[in-house]
């Protein structure tokens, strides 16, 4: 019997696809596995049982990745899954910042009183009137899962599509469609786009990308739209631009200091992946990614630890070895088992980084020696016996 717990109210429509081998916990040191969305984890201590998180979304930015690897504990998360529902918001953002829809609602708000505010609307509209996305330049930096989808919807709302993306997928190029220009240097997008959208994760190398050198490179009332993360943007850089007019708009899911109620800012508060569909889709995805790890230590979506898919155990015994990523493993396992007198089925070794997972398939059980004998092995940090 395994347990999950949940650090944050996790969708039922995910949670009914654990099996009768699951039963939910309320204290994170009984659990096997936990789902988490939001709270912060950096802060807990790990449960020694414990073998992996699943993020019901993308960023993993409250999660200790490097501590959880060094405890050989998997972490998920399930890019794609609120893909549409970004993407949605995205397109919202654009038409928000291109018509003064917001400012001609809180006019007409202002005119409740106004037995005449019919004819005074039509006086008032053309200070909202805006423009249209039709036939304007998007620039999207970041064709992952999101990127793609806002990407070809723009394409049909008639808009000409510039994307850049050095590190693109196969899957992911595939999808897009023809009609989409593929930018080779970040600064065409600057230059040439009247509206830039960003679709990367936070890293040191993406941290405010968006700074007051790019910005200085972009068009006069340029429209900026950030549904990615916060510090992709140095936002008093940003703020000033928007002082100076030489930013149009800002749009932004992440609201702080900075940007709440700063003019030419619209700040949504994180209501990107809300939808209902997509925190079903999330938590759909996390515990179907946690149960193939449970019942079978495949490794899909990980953000510490390499994929790596076996499918399903047809020998007597699978043992998964979460070890650091250095030389002479593999010969160590082997003889381990082979001391034993237990003969390898199959096997498959992957590294990602500073870690490496190794899954062995055997044509007997692995017995309680032979998990001690593998764990005294020098750089392995978790054995556990799947089958």
């Amino acid at each position: 019997m395994f347990k999950y717990n949940c650090l944050n109210p996790i969708s039922e429509v995910g949670l009914v696809n654990f099996g009768s081998d699951y039963e939910e916990t309320k204290n994170i040191d009984d659990a096997d596995v936990v789902l988490v969305r939001s709270a912060r984890m950096h802060d807990m201590e790990l449960p020694e049982q414990l073998s992996a998180v699943a993020r019901a979304g993308a960023g993993v930015n409250n999660i200790p990745l490097e501590l959880c690897a060094e405890h050989g504990i998997v972490v998920f998360n399930t890019p794609g899954a609120n893909a549409n529902g970004v993407k949605e918001l995205v397109l919202a953002g654009m038409l928000l910042a291109s018509r003064d829809i917001v400012g001609g609602i809180e006019w007409v708000e202002s005119q409740k009183e106004n037995p005449d505010v019919g004819k005074q609307a039509e006086k008032q509209k053309k200070q909202f009137s805006g423009c249209e996305i039709s036939g304007k330049k998007l620039g999207i930096i970041g064709l992952g899962a999101i990127g793609q989808l806002v990407a070809n919807a723009a394409t049909h709302l008639g808009m000409d599509v510039y994307g850049y993306d050095p590190y693109i997928s196969v899957d992911a190029a595939w999808n897009l469609s023809r009609s989409i220009h593929h930018i080779q240097a970040l600064e065409e997008i600057y230059r040439d786009c009247d509206y830039i959208t960003i679709h990367v994760p936070l890293l040191e190398s993406t941290r405010k990308m968006i700074n007051k050198q790019a910005i200085d490179m972009m068009k006069e009332g340029v429209v900026i739209l950030n549904f990615a993360r916060d510090l992709l943007v140095d936002e008093d850089a940003l703020v000033e631009a928007l002082q100076s007019q030489k930013v149009k708009k800002y749009v932004t899911d992440f609201a702080n200091p900075t940007v709440a109620g700063a003019p030419g800012t619209l700040v949504t508060p994180h209501l990107g992946a809300s939808t209902e569909e997509s925190e079903d889709n999330c938590a759909v995805m996390a515990v179907k990614q946690l149960r193939d790890y449970m019942e079978n230590g495949n490794i899909r979506n990980s953000v510490n630890f390499p994929n790596c898919d076996m499918g399903r155990c047809g020998t007597e015994g699978r043992v998964a070895i979460n070890h650091r990523n250095v030389v002479n493993m593999l010969s160590q396992f082997t003889k381990v088992l082979g001391d034993a007198g237990v003969n390898i089925a199959d096997l498959t070794n992957k590294g990602k980084e500073g870690y490496a997972y190794t899954l062995i398939d055997l044509e007997s059980p692995a017995t309680a020696e032979i998990i001690e004998a593998l764990e005294a092995v020098d750089g392995v940090l978790k054995v556990r016996i799947v089958k």
